[in-house]
């Protein structure tokens, strides 16, 4: 990882850490913070978007469909310029565009609302065969939670895009061993998950979702792939950089204080 690398990552997270601290409730530090790599290496190399080209008809498109990670993606959006930081800063105040679950904005970059999980893999699956349909050259991302996939809706939705062999969508599982109720092996065991949707008809990959060379292949040979959809499994840890919630599930939701705030940071800037 490159020393710039590293000091956008530290960026995004500590964002995350201060809008999570400041807006004075709970958020859902967790889901986001494990998603950081895989969010920066895709708006900065993958993603034909900016924020000249929020409204441009020829944009590639990214779904959240985990909408409780949404930290991780506010965090992304501002680091590339799409947030303002008066607007980031206004996280689950009154009046803000910020809540906890996404709210479609295409202003700031956000693509889709959720809040039900299961739901992003179908709306990117439409939106992919209308673009084709139109002979359009985009590509159709949608970041999903390991527990997210316990929805038959995604089963649905992965099979259609199987059924019309959309190479214009790559879905992202965001493997991190657990949901908001418990680990995912206790809620729904998923064996051999890589095996499951390869016999749904796509390209599987399984990555580090920490490495950002490992991100990088997936998502180079994912978009080359011209025969069907792909999956990146993206195995990664659960509040990844603060070490007292990394793997603590208790932080899926959890209200920092002034002294976790504090730890949090320093983690985050010590010798940076």
């Amino acid at each position: 990882m490159s020393a710039e690398d590293e000091k956008s990552l530290i960026e995004i997270r500590k964002s995350i850490i201060e809008i999570g601290f400041h807006c004075g409730q709970s958020a859902h530090f967790g889901g986001g913070l494990s998603t950081v790599e895989l969010l920066y290496i895709l708006y900065k190399e993958f993603l034909n978007t900016s924020p000249e080209k929020t409204y441009d008809p020829a944009r590639d498109i990214f779904v959240l469909s985990k909408g409780h990670g949404v930290l991780g993606l506010y965090g992304v959006l501002h680091f590339f310029g799409f947030i303002p930081s008066d607007v980031l800063k206004s996280f689950q105040q009154n009046g803000s565009p910020l809540i906890a679950h996404p709210i479609r904005n295409l202003a700031l970059g956000i693509e889709s609302s959720n809040g039900s999980l299961g739901q992003g893999l179908s709306y990117v699956a439409g939106m992919a065969l209308a673009s084709r349909l139109k002979a359009e050259a985009r590509s159709f991302f949608t970041l999903m939670g390991d527990g997210e996939c316990n929805e038959g809706s995604v089963w649905e939705a992965a099979m259609f895009c199987a059924q019309y062999k959309l190479s214009n969508v790559v879905a992202i599982i965001d493997n991190n061993g657990f949901q908001n109720d418990d680990a995912v092996s206790v809620v729904s065991a998923q064996t051999s998950v890589g095996e499951r949707w390869a016999a749904f008809g796509w390209k599987v990959f399984h990555i580090d979702g920490h490495s950002l060379s490992e991100i990088r292949y997936a998502f180079e040979n994912a978009k080359a792939f011209s025969h069907g959809p792909s999956v990146i499994i993206a195995n990664t840890t659960k509040g990844k950089g603060i070490s007292f919630m990394e793997d603590d599930n208790d932080w899926h939701h959890n209200r920092l204080t002034s002294k976790t705030y504090e730890r949090a940071i320093l983690e985050l800037t010590d010798g940076n």
